[in-house]
């Protein structure tokens, strides 16, 4: 696999895993959290102007983009198991970033799939 190519699968990955940080980041915040608790159009108009949320969003249209540039150099079957380094990334950037807990399981877990990915990307 051209270099090229395995770059903006790691761009794609990258922006995929900042949306989803961005994103949870968004819904966290004790704004949209008191809205949610009322429901309805408040909720909603919260969501909409979160800059978090709107940065996340964004990332995962980027994402996309780019995405779409992957699959036009590179077999699906070979580059679709590479999403599942955004688990790894964004696991790890929750633990990181936002305090979250990772436990032993999930790393084997992580590990496992790690794995993985370098068995498809090898072959």
């Amino acid at each position: 696999m051209a270099f090229s190519s395995l770059l903006l699968i790691a761009v794609s990955i990258a922006l995929s895993s900042t949306a989803q940080v961005l994103l949870k980041m968004g819904m966290s915040t004790t704004r949209i959290q008191l809205a949610l608790v009322d429901g309805g159009i408040a909720a909603l108009l919260a969501i909409a102007t979160s800059p978090a949320i709107i940065l996340g969003l964004a990332s995962f249209g980027a994402s996309a983009i780019v995405w779409l540039l992957v699959l036009s150099r590179i077999d699906v079957s070979q580059a679709y198991p590479f999403v599942a380094l955004g688990i790894a990334i964004t696991a790890a950037a929750g633990h990181l970033l936002l305090g979250e807990a990772l436990p032993a399981l999930r790393i084997v877990g992580i590990v496992a799939i790690l794995v993985g990915v370098i068995a498809v990307a090898r072959s």
